[in-house]
């Protein structure tokens, strides 16, 4: 049987739906639920479709609005830009705990890590439950955990060529980012450019910020950039790692 999955544990950085009202405009504002129907179990073919993705090309990019459903994605959306009008976001940096470097140069965006602690975040929390379990049985990564965070990206805000992880840390293995933004066009910038695991110079890849699209990659094989924003650009970063315990962020 799985091991139960171990969430990170995080200093709060959203509260419980009640604050996060108030903290925006008081009783006035009203937070969205997802649908209150359990979420129905992943389809087999559709996580063998993954699993055939990573194994083959190391990355993948699909369309999730149909796992997902219009409701959760529009209460992810309205959670991050609660906490980005409410100054709830931080830098984002390079590394982690004593290691962490913020650099501008290399990366301007903000993040808020999440803790499953809203209606909407327990929903996500569950499909990516299912992803998990559902890539173990397939490839054997041995998969233990996940983490997440919102990431906003300003206007002329980005993050240049990077990995995930360093080759044989073993921590984190696989990276999924899902796109919260309506009517995107490739104008307004901010693509996703992935970049051949053997030929950093090469662009294999380049997904549009759209909501309800995901990408999934190997974290310590698949370059990866995000270009500059040219309007604002929410996301959601989750690595799925084979560490058990959390480490300092």
């Amino acid at each position: 049987m799985e091991t139960p999955v171990i969430i990170p544990i995080h200093d709060p950085l959203i509260t419980p739906l009640q604050s996060a009202e108030d903290a925006v405009a008081g009783s006035d504002v009203q937070l969205m639920d997802p649908a209150p129907d359990q979420r129905a179990a992943l389809p087999d073919d559709w996580l063998d479709e993954l699993a055939s993705g990573l194994s083959e090309q190391g990355w993948m990019s699909l369309d999730v609005r149909s796992q997902l459903g219009a409701n959760l994605l529009a209460a992810l959306k309205q959670e991050v830009q609660i906490l980005d009008r409410t100054d709830a976001m931080k830098k984002a940096g390079i590394g982690r705990g004593n290691d962490l470097v913020r650099d501008r140069s290399v990366r301007r965006d903000k993040i808020a890590w999440l803790q499953g602690v809203t209606a909407p975040q327990a929903a996500l929390f569950e499909f990516f439950e299912m992803i998990r379990q559902g890539l173990n049985q397939r490839l054997f990564l041995g998969l233990k955990r996940f983490e997440t965070h919102y990431a906003t990206y300003h206007c002329g805000d980005f993050y240049k060529q990077h990995l995930d992880s360093f080759k044989g840390r073993a921590s984190r293995v696989v990276s999924l980012v899902l796109y919260l933004n309506e009517d995107w066009q490739a104008a307004d910038g901010g693509a996703l450019q992935v970049f051949n695991r053997d030929n950093d110079l090469e662009v294999c890849g380049t997904v549009l910020p759209e909501a309800g699209r995901m990408a999934l990659f190997m974290s310590e094989e698949i370059p990866h950039e995000v270009l500059p924003a040219n309007r604002t650009r929410y996301s959601l970063a989750c690595w799925f790692r084979q560490d058990e315990v959390p480490l300092p962020l």
